[in-house]
């Protein structure tokens, strides 16, 4: 953007007092600047806090329902909310496993409880069946790895 013209005054005292109005405009600029930056982190924040509160209370529901519960939080926002991954079930070995959200190949705007028909056993998978998953609840990291001894 051009930057705007101002025409010069002819007398002394116009163009001082157009040299201050000049000087505060540009001093707001920087003011209104940074009040924008700090609200715009605030609101982030917030939002943040929101999907994490969602995540949080969905994992509460599924755990009292033991369903996979609608509606249920967006994989942004399971991601934004510091949720990343979800702990499946394979309904049939009963093997469990976590899912990295951000990995999968859907879009971030899937539900977390649309992806119970679509998850898979892959110990199963190798004995050629195809069992569904049975959804457990979104996790903050992996659980760690059992130990083979």
């Amino acid at each position: 953007m051009a930057p705007k013209h101002h025409p010069t005054p002819l007398s002394g005292g116009e163009r001082k007092a157009l040299g201050k109005e000049l000087g505060k405009a540009r001093a707001m600029t920087t003011i209104l600047a940074e009040q924008s930056k700090a609200a715009r982190a605030k609101g982030e924040a917030l939002i943040e806090q929101a999907d994490r509160l969602l995540c949080e209370s969905w994992t509460e529901r599924m755990w009292a329902n033991g369903e996979p519960i609608d509606p249920s939080p967006t994989i942004d926002r399971a991601i934004n909310g510091g949720y990343p991954w979800l702990e499946i079930q394979c309904s049939c070995c009963k093997t469990r496993r976590d899912v990295d959200l951000a990995a999968l190949p859907h879009a971030p705007t899937t539900v977390v409880h649309d992806l119970a028909g679509r998850l898979r056993c892959n110990k199963c998978a190798e004995a050629g069946r195809r069992p569904v998953a049975t959804l457990l609840q979104l996790v903050r990291r992996p659980r760690p790895a059992a130990s083979e001894t």
